[in-house]
């Protein structure tokens, strides 16, 4: 079956969400310094490339990414493909989405962006309101983008990463979904299971039907 590795590579020094921690990929010992074996030493934040969003991330005292049922980011998922000139994923887009649909992932000209750079852009097109309140009516449980948050937001309240969270949906952000076409699929996804945790790097793909 066609495979489709949607995820952020983990590299030193990658593309992060302004004011973030900056990855850090040391290495600690080499095999050609003479070392016995390789092994590197990691520092980065919990929403680092490819990554889950919990409730925990914003909704006090709610569950972390390691207490969620794998169910609730893996099994059938849907791509939907915006138009190049779409700047923003809003309520009418979300319509498009059939009946049931347990899992979306919104591709946008933001995937073809990181293609020619990973340097970070301020102006990538994001959900609204409108989008994620839709999104909670339809009962989705898990939305994605290809941007490293889900929402833009000048004011710091995320009503958007509100809005999903509180009415049950998780997110998954930091997707790569360039040539991937619209339609079916399964989604295969496993965030680090740390403890509490308010976020998860992820390593996510998907499988045609």
């Amino acid at each position: 079956m066609p495979t489709w590795d949607i995820s952020f590579p983990i590299r030193d020094r990658m593309p992060g969400f302004p004011g973030d921690p900056a990855v850090q990929v040391t290495p600690v010992r080499r095999l050609d310094r003479g070392d016995a074996y390789d092994l590197s030493s990691l520092a980065m934040s919990s929403h680092t490339g490819t990554h889950l969003d919990p409730p925990r991330h914003f909704i006090p005292g709610a569950v972390g990414v390691d207490r969620l049922d794998p169910v609730r980011f893996n099994g059938p998922a849907r791509v939907v493909v915006l138009p190049p000139e779409a700047t923003v994923v809003d309520g009418i887009q979300v319509g498009r989405i059939p009946a049931g649909t347990e899992r979306v992932l919104f591709r946008t000209r933001n995937s073809e962006r990181w293609d020619r750079s990973e340097a970070f852009f301020e102006d990538y097109v994001a959900l609204d309101d409108t989008a994620a309140e839709e999104l909670v009516r339809r009962r989705v449980g898990l939305v994605g983008l290809d941007a490293l948050s889900i929402e833009r937001d000048s004011t710091g309240k995320f009503p958007v990463h509100h809005t999903l969270l509180g009415g049950g949906a998780l997110i998954l952000e930091g997707l790569r979904l360039s040539g991937v076409p619209e339609g079916a699929y399964e989604l295969r996804c496993l965030p680090l299971r740390i403890a509490d945790g308010d976020g998860g790097p992820a390593r996510a793909l998907l499988w045609s039907p």
